[in-house]
């Protein structure tokens, strides 16, 4: 396995904090939206530090030069219906005016195979850093056929970065068998999976969590 384009949030209280909100089972959806948006933006953060950049200077209202940085290329957020759709409020105020694009995949109820419905994406979605929302990696059946439907836009494997908030050890071999050289940004790597693919110890269904339909 190349573990070396897996990119683990360094450990720290702060993180902790986070995850011990929203993998806390008495959390309400106010609660868990507020603390998973925090997560979020951690996790867009570090992945900006991975794109590529280039020199602009600056002039200063004093009159001084500053020497900064630019992004190389535009970026596009691509969610994964519905769960990757929780990105999306953080990934519009670090990106201002960059566009979103969506892929619908969901699990045969029969064949547990992930089937592809949908995708809309902007007409130069190739010439852009696409940042991949798909906050659950378990079996990995439905993010291997999103960045399948990525390529077939012409977008370049480099410029792919999955973003995702908890991934299972079997989720990363399975990605990483079939894209090697993918980059993957997470907050946890977690001990495994129950019989029902659930990650332990887990958060639950994310999508539902966040977005408030969870059946108590």
């Amino acid at each position: 396995m190349n573990i070396a384009n897996i990119n683990l949030l360094p450990p720290s209280k702060y993180l902790t904090s986070l995850h011990t909100k929203i993998r806390n089972n008495q959390a309400d959806n106010a609660c868990f939206t507020y603390y998973a948006d925090q997560l979020v933006r951690q996790l867009l953060v570090y992945t900006a530090n991975l794109l590529p950049y280039e020199t602009q200077d600056v002039l200063t209202p004093i009159g001084e030069t500053y020497a900064g940085l630019r992004l190389v290329r535009g970026v596009c957020g691509v969610s994964v219906i519905r769960a990757g759709e929780s990105f999306e409020g953080e990934y519009r105020r670090m990106f201002a005016g960059q566009p979103i694009g969506k892929i619908l995949i969901q699990r045969d109820p029969y064949s547990k195979q992930p089937k592809y419905f949908y995708s809309h994406f902007p007409d130069d979605i190739a010439e852009r850093a696409v940042l991949l929302f798909e906050p659950m990696l378990a079996t990995g059946g439905s993010l291997l056929m999103a960045i399948e439907t990525l390529l077939k836009q012409d977008v370049a494997l480099e410029n792919i970065y999955v973003i995702n908030v908890l991934t299972s050890p079997a989720g990363i071999e399975r990605l990483l068998s079939h894209f090697p050289t993918i980059k993957l940004v997470t907050s946890s790597i977690e001990q495994g999976m129950t019989e029902q693919a659930f990650m332990k110890p887990g958060i639950g269904d994310f999508g539902d969590r966040y977005f408030g339909t969870l059946h108590r």
